[in-house]
This record gives structure tokens, C-alpha cells and sequence, in this order.
């Protein structure tokens, strides 16, 4: 049999050249490939083969420093700062959070400083208390959370301004650590602790960016078939869940977390910090939590999953609460969403056009629900809004 030996030659060169190209692509973009498919490949194996957090225990748990009467304290790297501005009769009666008003939700949002426009354009719409309480008939209470601002150099002024803020409205609750994205942790710890102490008797508690839009409408009619509910609001924990996601190891990422931080492949299940929601019960559990475990991990959502996780609570998705990104604009989707994220400068025209009545105009029958549907799935089943509500939400 003859044989081209030249070919076979010439396919081989090809093959080695195929090859080294391709391992160099690997070795060039392997920073990429292993943030995008490999660790999480390794993160959805651990979670869903592996799942057990039983280090969690033994590497989170920190050692109690004990007072001579034998009773624990907590340090300051507990979250145990000074308050600024506090306003423990917030939610009625004498400030000790046991007795006082009849509160549906507190509502935290957490702020920086300098953001004064974001909390005016809160407080002229989804959070104006007046309107909750007025047009929907509940008693809701929202407070910002804050600390310092980073800068020294600013600092005085700022503060100066905050001070003339809250004596103007009330609802600033600053204590002194460096409003960073490090101490985000701190900022988690002050709502827990806050709500615990001043306004236990809330029955949900509300954790969201000042960034965010909440369909205040929507999210009470939620809250109340929850309450209806058999469970009868025990037991929340919702808002947009990451499941199995690894931990960020590119040291360029502001999300970074170090292999001796955090050496394992998958977080615990947490909700996006964007904006969840507890029930009262619940925000009781990782109260205590933030008592026992070291707050090292400086992801305030991804700890939020650590204490959850260590008191044996779940998430549960709702797929109109948003994750990272921002709802589409149309009264198909109004008619649904709790929230939306990303909204620094368009707040008021949202609300205006979220909460028209004409929203609600649209046919309620067969053909209003297909026109709906089939809107939903044009705009919520491409792949430009992965990061707000899924391609589920279309159907529901």
C-alpha cells in the first residue's frame, strides 16, 4: 500500500500548531475560564454533591470574651460601635423595642454619607411613611443605615450635614466605623443589632441599597398574603438567591476574598444584598448569629448566608425581587415587581410611572393575561436581563 508521507507530515504540523494554539489561548484566558466555568463547575459540585458547611463551626464560631460577672460581651469587631444618630423610639414606646407600635416592616436602607439626593428621592417616593401608611394602610418604618465617611478631610463637613438632615427628618441611624465597601459586614451588624434592640415587635425587617426601587404596593399585598398564609410569616427568608456560587479569586475584583479568608469552593446559599426580606423570627436567629461568628468575610450578603446557614435557615427565591441589575420599564411588569435595582437618578419618573393607575387598566381577562405573558417573555427571556428577574418570572 503506498503512503503519502508528506500528507501524514503536513496533518501532524497542523494538529501540534491546533494544539499549541490552543493552550496558549488557555494559558492566556485561563484567569477568565477559571472565574466563569471553573469555579463555579467546582462550587456547584461541592454544593450539590458535597453540601456539608460543617467548618462553619469550626472556623467561623469565635471565642466569647467573658466579663467577671460570667456574662458574654461583644467587641467593637462585632459590630459593637458607638452610635452618632439613633433614634430608638423610632417604632414607638419607650425605646426598648419591646413595647411600642404595631410595625408591618423596618425598613433598612443602607446608605453612604454622601448620598443625601438618593435618600430625598426615597423618602418623596416608596419610602414616604405618610403615603404607606395613608394610602395602604401600613405601618411601616424606614430608617438609613450609615457610618463615617472615609475621608477624614470631608468628614467634619459631612457630618455637620447629616446632623442638620436628621434634626430635619429623622430616620438616620449612623454609628462610627468607616462607611467602606470592607465594612459592609458592620453595616449588616447595625441592622440586626438595631432592629433587636429598638423594634423587635416589627413583623418583617427589610434589608436594601439606596439604589434600589421597592413597589411599596406590591410588597405590602405580598406581605399580607404571608401573614394570611398557613406559615403566618414565620420563617422568611426571600429575595434573589445565589446558589452554590464561588467565591471571586481574581485579585482585581472588589468582591476578591483570599484563599485564607474563605479556602473553600462554594458559599452557603445567600440572597443579593440588594435587597431581601425577613421575617421577624428570622431576623431574631441571625441576631444571635452575628453574637457567635467572627465577621471576617467583609461580603455582607455572602456572611448574611454564613449566619443563616449556621441557624439552619433557607432562602427562598421570588423571582420579582431583582438581583444585580434593572427591571424593564412596561405595566406588564410593574403589575408584579417588589424590586428593581440600580436606580440612581431615575427614582421619581419610576415611581410616578410604576404606580400610575393606569398600570392597572390593563384587560385582567384571557387575552390581557396572554398580552401580558407574552410581553414578559420578550423582555424578560434574553439574555441582557439575566441579572434582574429569570425567564421564569414571565410564566407566573
Amino acid at each position: 500500500m503506498f503512503m503519502n508521507f508528506r500528507r501524514i507530515h503536513k496533518v501532524q504540523c497542523i494538529q501540534l500548531l491546533t494544539t499549541g494554539l490552543m493552550l496558549c489561548g488557555m494559558i492566556v484566558f485561563w484567569e477568565e475560564l477559571d472565574h466563569h466555568v471553573v469555579s463555579h463547575l467546582r462550587a456547584f459540585t461541592y454544593r450539590y454533591l458535597i453540601n456539608s458547611y460543617d467548618f462553619l463551626n469550626s472556623s467561623f464560631i469565635s471565642n466569647h470574651h467573658h466579663r467577671k460577672d460570667g456574662s458574654n460581651s461583644v467587641d467593637v469587631s462585632k459590630g459593637n460601635y458607638p452610635y452618632l444618630i439613633n433614634h430608638p423610639d423610632k417604632c414607638g414606646g419607650s425605646g426598648d423595642g419591646k413595647t411600642g407600635d404595631d410595625v408591618m416592616l423596618l425598613l433598612f436602607v443602607k446608605s453612604s454619607p454622601e448620598n443625601f439626593e438618593q435618600r430625598q428621592a426615597i423618602r418623596d417616593t416608596w419610602g414616604n411613611e405618610s403615603f404607606i401608611w395613608t394610602e395602604l394602610g401600613a405601618s411601616v418604618k424606614v430608617v438609613f443605615a450609615l457610618g463615617i465617611h472615609q475621608d477624614g478631610s470631608q468628614r467634619a463637613k459631612l457630618q455637620a450635614a447629616l446632623l442638620l438632615e436628621d434634626q430635619a427628618y429623622g430616620d438616620l441611624i449612623q454609628q462610627n466605623f468607616e462607611d467602606t465597601f470592607h465594612n459592609l459586614t458592620a453595616k449588616l451588624i447595625l441592622q440586626f443589632h438595631w432592629g433587636h434592640k429598638y423594634c423587635c415587635q416589627a413583623r418583617f425587617l427589610m434589608s436594601a441599597d439606596d439604589d434600589i426601587f421597592i413597589h411599596m404596593p406590591n410588597l405590602v399585598k405580598y406581605l399580607r398574603q404571608v401573614m394570611s398564609s398557613q406559615s403566618g410569616g414565620r420563617d422568611l427568608w426571600v429575595g434573589h438567591v445565589h446558589r452554590g456560587a464561588p467565591p471571586v479569586r481574581r485579585k482585581n475584583s472588589k468582591y476578591h476574598v483570599p484563599y485564607d479568608l474563605y479556602p473553600w469552593s462554594s458559599y452557603p446559599d445567600y440572597t443579593a444584598g440588594a435587597g431581601y426580606v425577613v421575617s421577624g423570627d428570622v431576623a431574631a436567629k441571625i441576631y444571635h448569629a452575628t453574637l457567635l461568628l467572627n465577621p471576617s468575610i467583609y461580603i455582607d450578603d455572602v456572611f448574611m448566608g454564613i449566619c443563616a446557614k449556621t441557624m439552619g435557615i433557607s432562602p427562598q427565591e421570588h423571582v420579582y425581587i431583582s438581583g444585580e441589575g434593572k427591571a424593564p420599564y412596561h405595566p406588564c411588569i410593574y403589575d408584579r415587581m417588589i424590586t428593581s435595582h440600580g436606580h440612581a437618578t431615575d427614582l421619581r419618573s419610576l415611581w410616578q410611572a410604576a404606580t400610575n393607575p393606569t398600570v392597572h387598566s390593563i384587560p385582567k381577562g384571557f387575552i390581557g393575561n396572554l398580552y401580558c405573558t407574552v410581553v414578559r417573555v420578550v423582555l424578560l427571556c434574553l439574555p441582557y436581563y439575566q441579572n434582574t428577574y429569570s425567564c421564569m418570572a414571565a410564566f407566573i
